[in-house]
């Protein structure tokens, strides 16, 4: 069992570094935040269960969603996620539910040989201009033969409307606590801290641009665009300074029910693709 503390510093450490995957981190939710390079600090579908916990304030609909995530065409960095977000009370005159809304999440990442399994309860609420939200992650490490460990993160998120319809703040401060994983070497989940601006000239276009900045790596610069050709129809494009990955996608909307799609293409490790679905249904 000791040997597993070696072992987890170092899969935490390469992950994110080399592949991109989820080393214990944030990590990525929902293909439309894919497609925009994951600039999604400032955004308010059901993945801000993940993205920035605040924005689920906004959802004015209890809604289901699904999404696969494919890293580099390998089976070993597959990801799977399931969230739930469902408003609490009557709605407001600015759609927002006068109780917030509670959101649930349950994610896995890896294959057999190592994986991490995340399930996650979050709670956003907005009133007028600006969304708080907080969230608590319970965090599984496992290593065939090697056993598991685990670790209870929490998280906090902001977001604010600073012109009114146009211009949106949003900051997200995952593990503030700085949850312990291992004894070796002081192991911890990483702290992470982003903050973006997302401008809409127009209801058809969106641009956001944000940093990431993990407390042991250096600064991850990100940014995307969305245009909406038709009401059912948005084309997206982003990239990622830090994984100098470039991403593009696109979503298709039917009443009410969402399906996006991204694909990213790093350099060096080539394809990854990313597909979400979320269904939203009429509130009691």
């Amino acid at each position: 069992m000791r040997l597993l503390y070696p072992v987890v510093s170092i899969m935490v450490w390469l992950t994110p570094q080399l592949l991109a995957a989820q080393g214990s981190g944030p990590g990525l939710r929902g293909a439309r935040a894919a497609a925009l390079g994951n600039a999604s600090a400032t955004l308010t579908d059901v993945w801000a269960i993940g993205n920035n916990v605040a924005g689920l304030g906004q959802v004015a609909q209890p809604t289901v969603g699904f999404y696969a995530e494919n890293r580099y065409l390998s089976r070993a960095l597959n990801t799977a996620a399931l969230a739930v977000a469902v408003p609490i009370g009557p709605q407001q005159a600015n759609t927002a539910s006068a109780r917030g809304v509670a959101g649930l999440e349950a994610q896995r990442f890896g294959d057999k040989l190592y994986n991490e399994t995340r399930v996650g309860a979050g709670y956003g609420y907005r009133g007028g201009l600006v969304s708080i939200g907080a969230r608590v992650d319970m965090l599984q490490i496992s290593i065939e033969g090697l056993g598991s460990r685990r670790a209870v993160a929490v998280s906090l998120g902001g977001q604010a409307e600073v012109v009114p319809k146009h211009l949106f703040f949003g900051a997200y401060l995952y593990n503030l606590n700085q949850a312990k994983l291992a004894e070796y070497r002081d192991e911890r989940v990483p702290t992470v801290l982003k903050a973006g601006l997302s401008y809409r000239p127009t209801d058809k276009v969106m641009l956001n641009v944000e940093t990431e900045k993990d407390v042991q790596q250096a600064a991850d610069f990100k940014a995307g665009i969305e245009y909406q050709v038709l009401e059912s129809l948005a084309v997206r494009g982003g990239f990622a300074s830090l994984t100098r990955q470039t991403t593009a996608g696109v979503g298709f909307r039917g009443g009410r029910l969402q399906i996006d799609y991204a694909a990213a293409w790093h350099a060096a490790l080539g394809l990854s693709q990313h597909l979400g679905v979320s269904l939203r249904f009429e509130k009691p």
